[in-house]
């Protein structure tokens, strides 16, 4: 089975072509377990199948490191514009993917017949609390105070078509992730689980991020993550309505366009090596 290694910001994925690789359904959450292992396989914080598409002009299907599936990655996404137009599946330098159900359209940077940078329309953020979901009284969940292992923290929830608590706060690059973000994770406010974006606030226009994913542990980036806590920023009314987001893995632009509701993230998107597996567990 070929694979390819790529990342956005050190957020790696091994991309699939299943337009010529057939998985059968069943054994793809096993499959990207295997694969996502950094000892014992190629080594990701997850596998994304690229597909053909009867809405887009591509599907990306999407699974975390744990075998678990996820509705959307800002960094997977534009790895994924890449690959189709870098391995010539299509010539367009706009496209359509969908992922989950939800369609989202991408506007690729090309240098020397590669993709250098890609920028996605994220769509419109969601607020309500029902929808992201998360349990609260309130009908959007900004700046609320949240009970975890005995201290109060503030988190704004966002969904950027997959669920995201942000919370701002100071001493980011100390934080002990690997202790604090299962419990955000697993906390019973979040019913489908959460993704946990943690914040500091250099200035108007600049935040530093860490992040912990479901499914994944803390990874280097996380575009959807940079799009939610661009936006919880915005509304705490910390930062202007475009963001540079610095993580672990490199940089993100992030500006939400309020007129029109929308929330656009440009990033780079790179190939890191491409290989065969010999035994696959299909």
């Amino acid at each position: 089975m070929l694979f390819t290694k790529m990342h956005g910001c050190g957020n790696d994925y091994i991309y699939i072509d299943g337009t010529k690789e057939k998985i059968p359904d069943h054994k793809k959450a096993e499959l990207a377990r295997y694969l996502s292992d950094r000892h014992f396989g190629v080594g990701g914080d997850g596998v994304i199948f690229i597909l053909p598409s009867g809405e887009a002009d591509f599907e990306m299907e999407m699974y975390n490191a744990d075998g678990s599936r996820a509705e959307m990655c800002g960094n997977g996404i534009r790895c994924v514009a890449k690959y189709v137009y870098d391995k010539k599946l299509t010539g367009k330098t706009d496209l359509s993917i969908i992922s989950a159900g939800r369609i989202k359209t991408l506007s690729l940077t090309v240098a020397d017949s590669q993709v250098t940078k890609v920028r996605v329309n994220m769509g419109s953020p969601v607020l309500e609390a029902v929808k992201i979901p998360v349990v609260s009284p309130n009908k959007i969940v900004i700046d609320d105070p949240i009970l975890v292992n005995g201290r109060e923290y503030r988190i704004s929830c966002v969904s950027m078509g997959n669920p995201h608590a942000v919370v701002i706060t100071e001493g980011v690059a100390e934080m002990n992730l690997a202790a604090i973000g299962p419990l955000f994770e697993n906390h019973e406010k979040f019913p489908h689980r959460i993704n946990t974006e943690f914040v500091e606030i250099i200035d108007k226009n600049n935040i530093f991020m860490r992040v912990w994913e479901r499914g994944s542990g803390e990874t280097l980036a996380c575009g959807t993550g940079c799009c939610a806590a661009a936006v919880a920023c915005i509304l705490n009314g910390l930062t202007f309505d475009l963001v540079t987001v610095k993580l672990l893995g490199g940089e993100l632009a992030v500006q939400w366009d309020r007129t029109a509701d929308i929330v656009y993230m440009t990033g780079p998107a790179v190939t890191v090596f491409e290989g065969e597996i010999c035994n696959p567990v299909i």
